[in-house]
């Protein structure tokens, strides 16, 4: 069963965020968007915190992807929320990484270093969706003292 996406982005990654829909929803994703639904400008925190509650909430039922001019900052708000594993990624092997080794829960996809090469967007977003965590002990070891610390 293929994970639901939560997908969000401010004003920059916008037009990522519609190919990338549009490309999730035909391999059969389903896709709740959580906006922006324009190129104007708005404070990212603003759509990143919900999709990242959502993810949370979801307890591993979903994943989420955020979108902004650079991805820093959408991966730091998202990563405020507890329960969340967001990774900035900007290449095939981050992505994979990021799910194999950290069992990332959000993808942050920088739109300004993405938007020329649609297809090394979809590559990572697909190697984010299909990686899953190896669950070897010394990642889980690592993973839970992460949990730990967020928990205080």
């Amino acid at each position: 069963m293929k994970p639901v996406v939560i997908i969000g982005t401010d004003h920059a990654g916008y037009r990522l965020k519609e190919r990338l829909k549009r490309w999730l929803t035909a391999l059969g994703y389903e896709v709740l968007d959580f906006g922006t639904t324009s190129n104007r400008d708005m404070d990212y925190p603003d759509v990143v915190i919900p999709v990242a509650e959502a993810v949370a909430a979801a307890k591993g039922a979903a994943v989420g992807i955020v979108l902004g001019g650079s991805g820093n900052g959408e991966a730091m708000a998202a990563n405020k929320v507890r329960g969340i594993r967001a990774a900035l990624c900007y290449d095939a092997q981050t992505a994979k990484l990021a799910r194999a080794h950290n069992d990332a829960n959000i993808l942050a996809l920088g739109a300004r270093t993405m938007t020329r090469n649609a297809a090394l967007s979809q590559r990572i977003v697909h190697l984010f969706l299909t990686t899953s965590f190896t669950k070897e002990a010394r990642h889980a070891r690592r993973l839970k003292k992460i949990a730990a610390y967020e928990a205080r």
